[in-house]
């Protein structure tokens, strides 16, 4: 009986000893640090985001999510509760996103500001102020994922539109075209093949040729200078030119001196002439009785036979 009393006695002990180590473990982990509440609102998805998930500001970690519920005000839209250190700097530009670690599925709060040295969020627990929740890295590739699809979708059926019975005969056709080409194509070195024989042929008579040419060039620049050259025929010409022009001056003054005076007298000869041809001509038209009777004789002057003195 004595062992019996003393075998409970010892397990009593060894409970309550069992229960005192767990209470004083609770107490001794409990955390201690003060933290400010603060409520995030959002209508979009939050899978694998539990309770007492890690909130990290920058990567650091400055608190927990304490509960995550339905919003009883607006329909559709989830309240989560983040209970974070009252050090870290939520400031009125932070903003959260949602995000996982490694491939487990497990979400927690990322924290991050758009600026340095904004002013802190105040906050308390009877009005716990709101951090706007922005889309994640998920979130962002689940809709870049969906429009990729969704061009997927229409390239897909534009490649069927191409690929329709009428267009691929289009096409074996065209690559019909092409297998023609290519073997005529083929038929072409062999055709090209004796001129590019006779390209080096080519090549020397072209060689020579400029050979040939700049000979030329050389007797042209070397005929150049001697007809430009002080005793060449250019200046033994000009020479000619000026004798020629000096003696064509001397020519005409001699003309000048000589000539023009006797045709200045014929001039005047032949105006005298003109001048009793014009008396002719008078009289012949006064009597023309005179080309057949002759001219009439002269009257008889006073004192000559038959003179008669005119009557009053």
């Amino acid at each position: 009986m004595e062992n019996r009393s003393h075998a409970l006695t010892t397990g009593f002990f060894t409970i309550t000893l069992l229960i005192a180590a767990v209470l004083f473990g609770l107490w001794f982990n409990r955390d201690r640090v003060e933290r400010a509440p603060y409520v995030l609102a959002t209508t979009r998805p939050i899978p694998g985001l539990n309770p007492q998930a890690p909130v990290r500001y920058r990567g650091l970690q400055v608190g927990k999510v304490g509960s995550i519920a339905f919003d009883p005000n607006v329909t559709g839209q989830i309240l989560i509760t983040l209970n974070i250190n009252k050090d870290a700097p939520i400031t009125r530009s932070t903003f959260a996103t949602l995000g996982y670690q490694g491939v487990t599925g497990i979400a927690f709060i990322q924290l991050d500001d758009d600026a340095v040295g904004s002013p802190r969020l105040a906050t308390n627990s009877d009005a716990p102020a709101r951090v706007p929740l922005r889309p994640g890295l998920f979130d962002v590739l689940e809709s870049r994922g969906k429009a990729i699809l969704d061009q997927s979708e229409l390239v897909t059926k534009k490649l069927n539109t191409l690929l329709n019975e009428q267009n691929q005969r289009v096409i074996i056709g065209a690559f019909s075209d092409l297998s023609a080409t290519a073997q005529a194509y083929r038929a072409l070195p062999e055709q090209l093949q004796p001129t590019l024989e006779r390209l080096p042929q080519l090549a020397d008579q072209a060689q020579q040729t400029l050979k040939s040419f700049n000979r030329v060039a050389g007797n042209a620049d070397q005929l150049i200078g001697q007809l430009q050259s002080p005793n060449g025929p250019l200046a033994r010409l000009n020479n000619t030119a000026d004798h020629i022009s000096d003696s064509v001056e001397a020519l005409a003054g001699e003309l000048e001196l000589d000539t023009l005076p006797q045709v200045n007298s014929l001039s005047d000869d032949t105006r005298a002439s003109m001048r009793a041809l014009r008396k002719t001509m008078n009289k012949i038209n006064d009597r023309p009785q005179s080309l057949i009777f002759g001219a009439p004789g002269t009257p008889p002057g006073p004192g000559e036979a038959g003179f008669s003195a005119p009557s009053k």
